[in-house]
């Protein structure tokens, strides 16, 4: 029988434009963050989950998982590098939480880090187009805003809406992510709320898709304290438990056309989640999804059950993503405006739940009142999918 698994420490540094620490420094930072949340010792740690993509290329460096280890003084354990693009660190998570969960160990550490500014927007651009299919799609020019806007497009002709309306849906999801972003201290973009014409007007990237409808290249890192029930009662008094986990995979984009826009391995993994924990879509509280581009939250919304298809933009609408509102969405910011360094987005999402659903929030303005159930959306590369449902239990 599998035992109940709790986040009991959280740590997250500034995710910034060109940090000045390696990676290796930027999960040293935020896990000494949850370890001192947690109140555990290095010794205490019996295994370590580091998600991280592009470290061999942003700094030359790999096998960073056991310097971390060695740098935090977690001496000799196992520690491994999970890559599964921008769901990195939800997979690190996942599969932590199964170690737990297994009776093998009863205290993990996991996060993820990434610095992936120090490549520059040419060699970034290349790297984050190996998350798609490298022999086929890519030489036809197709990048991750390629995608992503034909997808907007799809999205505009199979749903029948309009291309005028949708474009003003998504400007509005840009607007939320920029508002919630500057009330996190943590966020890129703590300083610029935007408006819905900066949006709609901005530099065209990939039509319809503009400069602000697409997430920044980011640095930084997320960490999170993972226990067995036993020993997260001794730990903490605001234990919040993993109660369901979802993984699937989807095959290159071009061999997704009789689903798209929908993204079929969402659907399954969500599935997997919402059924492991006993919850649907209707008992989240909050929800923090991948919106690497604005019209990735409209299409992720309805994947996960919060709106039929072509829906999805008259939460945005309505203001049923905000505060308040019947599904609050991304109150982090989002990868939008928090940023989205690539191999820590996931453990970002989980700590943001996390602190959601323990009540940390007060103080920045942006606590979701009463939630008790929380859902981590992240997608990796072109079809990679890892779901987590968090609970107070």
């Amino acid at each position: 029988m599998m035992r109940k698994v709790a986040i009991v420490g959280t740590g997250h540094t500034d995710f910034v434009f060109q940090s000045p620490k390696t990676e290796i420094e930027m999960f040293c930072e935020a896990a000494t963050e949850a370890m001192a949340e947690a109140s555990v010792t290095p010794r205490d740690i019996q295994a370590l989950y580091c998600g991280n993509v592009f470290g061999d290329f942003s700094e030359g460096q790999g096998m960073i998982q056991s310097y971390i280890a060695n740098d935090l003084g977690c001496h000799h354990v196992p520690a491994t590098r999970f890559e599964g693009a921008c769901a990195s660190a939800t997979l690190a998570i996942r599969d932590a939480f199964m170690w737990v969960a297994s009776g093998f160990y009863d205290i993990v550490l996991v996060g993820g880090c990434e610095n992936a500014t120090a490549m520059g927007t040419p060699l970034a651009t290349r790297t984050f187009a190996m998350g798609t299919d490298s022999k086929y799609e890519f030489p036809a020019g197709l990048t991750f805003p390629g995608f992503f806007a034909l997808l907007a497009n799809l999205y505009s002709v199979k749903y029948n809406v309009p291309m005028e309306r949708l474009r003003e849906q998504m400007s509005l999801v840009s607007v939320q992510s920029h508002f919630y972003g500057t009330k996190n201290p943590h966020a890129q973009f703590k300083h610029k709320e935007v408006t819905v014409e900066q949006v709609s007007n901005g530099f065209m990237v990939a039509s319809p898709l503009r400069l602000l409808d697409c997430c920044p290249f980011s640095d930084g890192a997320a960490v999170l304290v993972l226990a067995s029930e036993d020993a997260a009662k001794k730990l903490t008094d605001k234990p919040v438990y993993i109660t369901g986990v979802g993984q699937a995979s989807s095959p290159r984009m071009s061999a997704q056309a009789p689903y798209l826009p929908r993204i079929r391995a969402r659907e399954l993994s969500v599935k997997q989640a919402y059924d492991m924990a006993g919850v649907g879509p209707e008992d989240i509280d909050l929800c923090e999804l991948h919106d690497c581009f604005s019209i990735a939250s409209l299409i992720a919304a309805e994947n996960l059950g919060f709106a039929e298809n072509g829906k999805a933009g008259e939460l945005w609408e309505k203001g049923e993503t905000k505060i308040g509102g019947k599904i609050p969405i991304n109150i982090s910011g989002g990868l939008k405006s928090k940023g989205h360094p690539i191999g820590a987005t996931g453990a970002s999402q989980a700590c943001e739940v996390t602190r959601q659903l323990r009540g940390d929030m007060v103080s920045q303005g942006r606590q979701v009142e009463g939630a008790r159930t929380g859902l981590v959306d992240t997608l990796g590369g072109d079809g990679i999918i890892s779901n987590l449902v968090l609970q107070v239990l």
